[in-house]
């Protein structure tokens, strides 16, 4: 069945938010959890977090970054295009519940993860601190929606052309060495990950990451988004995408991330060549 895309934004000069037309997969979403999906039957199947959803329309939304050859042809759609497949709700939903103080950290498209948590946990009565960062000011998203639902937020750029100059690790590491947290959710590129779960490890705060991994057919048959967590073998898809940011095998679980690089760089190199023009910019 087709799912109809109702609306598109362009964030920035490198991610879109769109909305799709899914009311199944809206009434049974929570935060946390993601879809798969396809643009056409030949097409790649790629995991998007719900960024966010609308019961009463029935419209589930979901904010991508343009990156490889599927990212790039969904950025190329219009408003009322449709999309072969969507797969979800899929893999568990946040459920740490009311724990205190809670430091939610978020880096590059990762920011349109945390937000569905960072409404997640202030529901809760949870006091929130929210740590974002991204390249530049040009490509920083979601500001605004992310201080209405946290007691503070902090932002960094890496170039200093908004907030802090630096990475997420350096206003981390102040705030751990002067006050007291319950817990840390993370999530962002897998280096950020790991490092932040090696800052919180040796402040001695429990650290939840939520992966990213490559997947194919997202029910835990495939194997491919297999991740080691405390020397069990684990996968992403129905066992996560939440884990423990300490337990996570971090070196293999890259290693991994980076088996397809040579076919993603073919995959791009094709579609960048017929669709030089392609520009619903």
């Amino acid at each position: 069945m087709p799912y109809k895309i109702l609306n598109k934004i362009k964030l920035n000069s490198l991610m879109w938010k769109l909305g799709l037309e899914a009311p199944l997969v809206a009434r049974a979403a929570k935060p946390g959890q993601f879809i798969i999906l396809r643009i056409d039957e030949k097409g790649e199947r790629i995991p998007l977090t719900i960024n966010d959803l609308d019961l009463k329309k029935g419209v589930i939304t979901v904010i991508f970054q343009e990156a490889g050859a599927t990212t790039k042809r969904l950025g190329c759609l219009k408003e009322g295009d449709f999309v072969e497949d969507v797969l979800g709700p899929l893999g568990r939903p946040t459920s740490f519940g009311k724990v205190g103080r809670v430091i939610l950290v978020a880096g590059g498209v990762g920011i349109a993860e945390i937000l569905p948590i960072a409404r997640y946990t202030k529901s809760l009565g949870n006091f929130v601190l929210t740590i974002i960062g991204s390249r530049t000011k040009e490509i920083l998203i979601l500001e605004e929606e992310l201080k209405r639902c946290s007691d503070r937020l902090v932002v960094t750029t890496d170039d200093g052309s908004y907030g802090i100059k630096g990475l997420v690790l350096d206003p981390l590491r102040d705030v751990l060495a002067k006050e007291k947290f319950d817990l840390c959710y993370c999530v962002g590129p897998d280096i950020m990950m790991k490092a932040v779960s090696q800052v919180t490890q040796t402040c001695g705060v429990k650290t939840l990451v939520s992966l990213d991994a490559n997947m194919v057919d997202a029910t835990g048959m495939c194997a491919t988004c297999r991740v080691t967590v405390g020397g069990k073998t684990q996968f992403v898809c129905v066992d996560g995408p939440e884990f423990d940011g300490h337990l996570v095998d971090w070196d293999g679980f890259m290693k991994r991330q980076k088996r397809f690089v040579e076919e993603e760089k073919r995959a791009l190199g094709s579609f960048q060549s017929p669709h030089k023009n392609c520009m619903y910019r």
